[in-house]
């Protein structure tokens, strides 16, 4: 059993290896990552410690950090079923935000996500040949998309719209990249913590209390749907993460009495 599993970790890694985005490595599994989630959990939040400040990341430090490349190889050997529910969300969250970050720094340097579709913007849509399209998402052996990872994973498996605040496109519009790993042990208030954090960014999201006017980032109109059928079902979602009290109060009682409005998004990359 023993010479299997280690058998399997061997056969995984080199595909991993090999499925490195645009030809970038991917480096073996550190065999002290061999003990599970919380050391792995603690090399990726040391990496985003030392190159993340205030949801910015400072992609040409990282480009070099060999961290990263040690985190995705974890991933590529880690089957998040074998997860609690909890910990296979985190996984999955952090998973997006690393593929991501390895993304950017393999194309490095690049002004925005949106200059990797293949086609360029327009036309990387009416194809489906977005940089969130390619597979190259390597976990657990299996080979996904970020695509493949947002929509047809942690969005249909959890059901929590919270995801939304932790899912992090690499553009200055996204919510704020996290500066540390997100756990099973206390994801819960990590996502609530994003959401407040998310809400309270003025230039994405603000409250007219005057006019009855939320100004909201257009990710609330994108996915729609995760937060309500409604206006108001969507602002009393949301009510339980504003700062003001006050707020708060109004939008779960009147949410009816207030109208939608949204705010452009900015796609430049959040370095």
């Amino acid at each position: 059993m023993r010479l299997r599993a280690f058998l399997l970790v061997c056969t995984l890694s080199m595909s991993a290896f090999a499925a490195g985005c645009g030809g970038a490595r991917i480096e073996p599994v550190d065999s002290s990552l061999a003990a599970g989630v919380h050391d792995a959990d603690e090399l990726y939040t040391s990496l985003l410690g030392d190159h993340v400040e205030d949801g910015r990341v400072d992609y040409a430090a990282l480009a070099s950090d060999r961290r990263l490349g040690r985190y995705v190889a974890w991933l590529s050997v880690t089957d998040p079923e074998s997860l609690t529910s909890d910990g296979a969300l985190a996984l999955w969250i952090n998973a997006y935000n690393a593929y991501t970050l390895k993304l950017i720094v393999d194309n490095y340097p690049v002004e925005s996500i949106n200059n990797l579709h293949s086609g360029g913007r327009i036309i990387g849509f009416a194809t489906k040949k977005t940089a969130w399209d390619k597979r190259f998402v390597v976990v657990g052996g299996e080979t996904y998309s970020l695509n493949d990872v947002e929509h047809e994973i942690v969005r249909k498996r959890f059901d929590d719209f919270r995801i939304h605040f932790a899912l992090v496109c690499a553009a200055v519009s996204c919510p704020p990249l996290r500066g540390e790993a997100y756990s099973p042990g206390r994801l819960d208030h990590q996502l609530d913590d994003q959401a407040q954090v998310f809400l309270a960014e003025g230039d994405k999201n603000r409250f007219d209390v005057e006019t009855h006017t939320a100004y909201l980032s257009p990710i609330f109109k994108w996915y729609r749907k995760d937060f309500g059928e409604t206006d108001a079902e969507l602002l009393r979602a949301i009510a339980p993460f504003v700062a003001d009290p006050a707020l708060e109060s109004q939008l779960e009682s009147g949410a009816g009495e207030w109208r939608i409005e949204y705010t452009d998004y900015d796609w430049d990359l959040n370095r």
